[in-house]
C-alpha cells in the first residue's frame, strides 16, 4: 500500500521505517529536509513540499500526519484540505485532543475528504516491537486502512474504537493510566530509597525480580531495570516531568463526567510540583519516559 508520512520526529520516522519494512511504499515529508533525505536512504520516496507529496500519491491518497498536538496540526490539515481530492484520507496519529478530531473531520468532510484519528502507543521501541493503535472514524475507512495497521502493529495490536474522536479518546485515557502507573512505581522506589536498607538495595535487580511472576510486573518495570542499570541512583538526571497534555485532558474528562479519578489526578499534580523539586520518585518517572518514548530529561548538572 502507498502512504504519505508527514512529520518525521521520534515516532513518525520509526513508523515510516516499519511501514517500509512491511513492504509498503512511503512518501515522506518533513519540515526540515534532512530527515526526509535520511528516510529516502531507507527506501522512501522524498517529497519537499505538501504539493509534491500529494502529486506522488495515487487516489485514494492516504496521508498520515505525525505532528505535535495543537495549531501546527490545524495548519497542515488546512493545507491538505486544499490539495487533496474527494475520497482521499487524512490520518492524525499524534496525541490530539479528541474534540479537535471532530472539528477537523467536519472541515475535511466539506471537501469529501475522509479522516481518521489513530492513537499510537509504543514510543521509540515501536519500530522493533510494533505499535498499539487505537482508531476512530468510519468503519469503512478503518477497513480500507487495515493493511497499514497490520504493518505497524504487533498481533492483536490495533482496534477500531468507534466514531471520530474515539481513537484519541482511548489513547487519552491510556496516557492518564500511564501517568498513574509510573507515579506508583516512582513512589515505591522512593520508599525503598528512604528505608534503612537502601544501601543494600540493587534497584535494577529489584525491577528484574518483580517482573518474574509478580502481580506488579510490566514493561515499565523492564524499562526501570534498563534505567537503573545505566544509572543506579538516577543521579545524572533531574526529576522534572513534562506535562504533555493527555493527563490534563483525562482529568478534565473525569471532572466533566463526574468520575472519581484521584490517582490519575494526583499524578498530574505531581508533574506540576516536579518542576520545583527533585525527589527520587520523580527522577524514576522522568527516566521511564526517556526509556519508552525518548523524551528529553533535565540533566542533574544543568538547570531546567
Amino acid at each position: 500500500m502507498k502512504i504519505a508520512m508527514v512529520g518525521l520526529g521520534r515516532m513518525g520516522m520509526n513508523m515510516a521505517k516499519r511501514l517500509l519494512q512491511g513492504g509498503n511504499q512511503v512518501v515522506a515529508y518533513n519540515r526540515t529536509s534532512e530527515k526526509t533525505d535520511q528516510l529516502v536512504k531507507n527506501g522512501a520516496v522524498g517529497a519537499y513540499s505538501l504539493t509534491e507529496l500529494v502529486e506522488k500519491l495515487s487516489p485514494p491518497r492516504v496521508v498520515w500526519v505525525m505532528l505535535p498536538a495543537g495549531p501546527v496540526v490545524d495548519d497542515y490539515i488546512s493545507q491538505l484540505k486544499g490539495l487533496l481530492s474527494p475520497s482521499d484520507i487524512v490520518v492524525d496519529g499524534g496525541n490530539t485532543y479528541y474534540k479537535d478530531d471532530i472539528r477537523r473531520a467536519h472541515s475535511l468532510a466539506e471537501n469529501d475528504i475522509r479522516f481518521m484519528d489513530v492513537g499510537v502507543s509504543g514510543g521509540i521501541w515501536g519500530l522493533e516491537a510494533g505499535y498499539c493503535l487505537m482508531a476512530g472514524g468510519s468503519r469503512e475507512t478503518y477497513e480500507y486502512l487495515e493493511p497499514i495497521f497490520k504493518a505497524l502493529a504487533p498481533k492483536d495490536g490495533y482496534l477500531y474504537c468507534g466514531a471520530t474522536g474515539a481513537g484519541h479518546f482511548v489513547k487519552m485515557v491510556h496516557n492518564g493510566i500511564e501517568y498513574g502507573m509510573m507515579q506508583a512505581y516512582g513512589e515505591g522506589f522512593e520508599i525503598l530509597e528512604a528505608s534503612p536498607y537502601a544501601e543494600s538495595f540493587n534497584y535494577a535487580g529489584i525491577s528484574h525480580l518483580w517482573n518474574q511472576g509478580s502481580v506488579v510486573r510490566s514493561w515499565l518495570l523492564e524499562l526501570a531495570e534498563y534505567a537503573f542499570t545505566k544509572d543506579e541512583k538516577l543521579s545524572e538526571i533531574q526529576g522534572v516531568i513534562e506535562d504533555s497534555g493527555e493527563g490534563r485532558w483525562t482529568v478534565q474528562q473525569a471532572i466533566d463526567n463526574g468520575v472519581s479519578a484521584p490517582v490519575i489526578t494526583l499524578s498530574l499534580m505531581r508533574r506540576f510540583s516536579s518542576q520545583k523539586q527533585n525527589p527520587f520518585s520523580d527522577r524514576l518517572v522522568a527516566a521511564l519516559r526517556r526509556e519508552f518514548g525518548g523524551h528529553a530529561v533535565a540533566r542533574a548538572d544543568k538547570k531546567w
